[in-house]
């Protein structure tokens, strides 16, 4: 996260405040001045500081009290408190008004730096918090999940039945198929919907910073005063966490998860007493989990704990007859979005849509039709609206009104995509769902030629 680097410097004496200036200028931040509470107020007000450097003896008013008003304007402004003597009572005073440290004058420019870097560094985790306290404060309501293909409506239908036990779920699936979305499926059909959803990547932070987040900290486990946080299963207590890609979670990591599975609790990082959580837990992975147990990438006893409740999220390729109704429902969207008056796309389109591969599945397909009512100029998609990738591989289905025809069309294309990308027939039929000599019927009955 990129952090404002402007700091407020409110000092009375001018050669101190103009060094202060300087230095801070020269280590990259932008600066301005006061030498009076007034001003310091009057600045506050119309720039957006992210640090104030106040001095305790100001000559219409106590640093202190300058403090507590800077964060009225702005509550997340962290403030670093000038005074002559550091006593005790004047650093208890200063921590209690909100401050995030002190320095003693004369100032040295080493030590200043110092506690600069220490509170940018905590600023990240504060502003993660802050992000961590919004999703939580959101309301867990569904999102629509679209379309009424006979896949989607039995995986529908297996949801409803997992969800009502609030047992903990393993979703697995291609990237883009949109796992959370299903996740908050189940959530909202559980016996504890009302409660909270919160969803952390396993992948995307540092394992100090994710362990914090998922099983809190004591203020003392790390080097700030105020960076207690409780973490998520703690705040989602009662309710769902979910775990997005939980094969990149580390192996320490996994040990304390399956202990907050098996019995209940957590341990923060730097405390010594275990906190009682009762949550849902619902990880999701792209990868083969079983796999990654032999190579000792994944820890056994957590695989066992979740794979008993697994689901399979079907690729977009295994569920096209929704693919007119996504159509339908991102066109919808984006238009809203753009203040676009595009209403559907062309059957043409649709046939295209409907013959490429998605590799990228929904999400994929959710960025194909963003972009391309961006680039409609008409109220329908056309061909040319896609990105070019989607017109001009393989030829769309064919323009005719037999049923019959069409889904011959489709299936010969699609067994032939498959044979293609698998390593002989036996893989493909597996793929394919379909027994061996079934697929050999097929090739023959369409007229498949093999390579």
């Amino acid at each position: 996260m990129q952090l404002n680097r402007s700091i407020l410097i409110v000092e009375d004496e001018e050669v101190i405040r103009s060094s202060l200036a300087e230095f801070l200028t020269s280590e990259g931040y932008e600066t301005m001045q006061a030498s009076t509470v007034a001003k310091a107020l009057e600045l506050a007000r119309d720039r957006d500081f992210n640090v104030a450097i106040c001095d305790v003896q100001l000559p219409d008013g106590d640093g202190i009290e300058l403090l507590r008003r800077l964060q009225n304007i702005k509550p997340s402004i962290f403030v670093l408190i000038i005074t002559a003597y550091a006593t005790v009572e004047n650093t208890i005073s200063a921590f209690k008004a909100g401050a995030f440290d002190y320095l003693v004058k004369p100032v040295i420019f080493d030590d200043l730096s110092h506690k600069l870097n220490r509170l940018f560094e905590y600023q990240k985790i504060f502003y993660e918090n802050q992000i961590l306290r919004r999703e939580l404060a959101r309301s867990p309501g569904i999102e629509e999940i679209v379309g009424s293909s006979k896949t989607l409506q039995k995986l529908q239908s297996t949801i409803r039945k997992i969800a009502a036990t609030n047992s903990n779920v393993l979703l697995s699936g291609e990237s883009g198929t949109g796992k959370e979305l299903f996740a908050r499926s189940i959530h909202s059909n559980g016996p504890n919907r009302e409660q909270r959803f919160l969803a952390v990547n396993c992948g995307m932070r540092p394992i100090e910073l994710l362990e914090s987040q998922l099983f809190g900290s004591a203020a003392s486990s790390l080097q700030y005063p105020q960076a207690e946080q409780t973490g998520v299963f703690k705040n989602a207590d009662g309710g769902t966490v979910y775990l997005d890609e939980i094969s990149q979670l580390p192996l320490g990591t996994q040990g304390k998860l399956l202990r907050a599975i098996e019995y209940g609790e957590i341990l923060p990082l730097g405390s010594a007493e275990p906190v009682k959580v009762d949550v849902r837990l619902i990880a999701s992975t792209t990868r083969d989990l079983a796999e990654m147990v032999k190579t000792g990438e994944f820890e056994q006893d957590l695989f066992y704990r979740l794979d008993g409740m697994k689901i399979h999220i079907p690729a977009l390729r295994e569920r096209v007859d929704d693919i007119p109704e996504l159509v339908e429902y991102f066109i919808a969207k984006h238009s809203r979005k753009m203040g676009k008056r595009v209403t559907g796309a062309t059957s043409e389109t649709i046939r295209a849509l409907m013959s490429a591969e998605w590799k990228g599945n929904v999400r994929q397909l959710d960025n194909a039709i963003e972009r391309a009512v961006m680039m409609c100029d008409d109220t329908l998609i056309c061909l040319n609206d896609l990105p070019p990738e989607l017109h001009q591989n393989e030829p769309p289905l064919p323009d005719v009104d037999d049923l019959r025809l069409a889904l011959r069309h489709y299936e010969r294309m699609h067994i032939t995509r498959v044979l293609k990308d698998s390593a002989d027939k036996r893989e493909a039929a597996k793929r394919l769902k379909l027994g061996l000599s079934s697929l050999y019927r097929k090739i023959e009955e369409l007229d498949i030629e093999l390579e």
